[in-house]
């Protein structure tokens, strides 16, 4: 039985949040969980954060033995960027969009 996580509105670039999803795709709960601890990466705090999420969501199922399970999927969806505007010389201002993400996560038993 599958158990989801998701994650809305991220404050961080898909390519970036790519890298690190790509980490923790296939692997056991506990050893994704030790990988995003010691991970120097701004979106490593992200992912465990909603790791963590899903594995209660699983615990509060109570159908799924938790200790069987795995990230089965983990999918990172570009989402809507903020339009904000940097200074520049003579008067100028210059579009920067900040990049948004949606962060999809499901756990599935062994």
């Amino acid at each position: 039985m599958e158990v989801k996580a998701s994650l809305r509105y991220a404050r961080i670039g898909a390519q970036k949040a790519r890298l690190v999803a790509d980490l923790i795709r296939g692997k056991d709960v506990n050893q994704a969980l030790k990988t995003l601890t010691f991970l120097e990466k701004k979106g490593g705090g992200l992912f465990k954060k909603l790791l963590e999420s899903a594995v209660a969501n699983a615990e509060n199922k109570n159908v799924i033995d938790v200790d069987n399970l795995f990230v089965k999927t983990v999918y990172v969806d570009q989402g809507p960027g903020m339009k904000r505007f940097r200074p520049r010389a003579q008067g100028r201002a210059f579009q920067v969009k900040k990049k948004l993400s949606h962060i999809n996560l499901v756990l599935d038993e062994k």
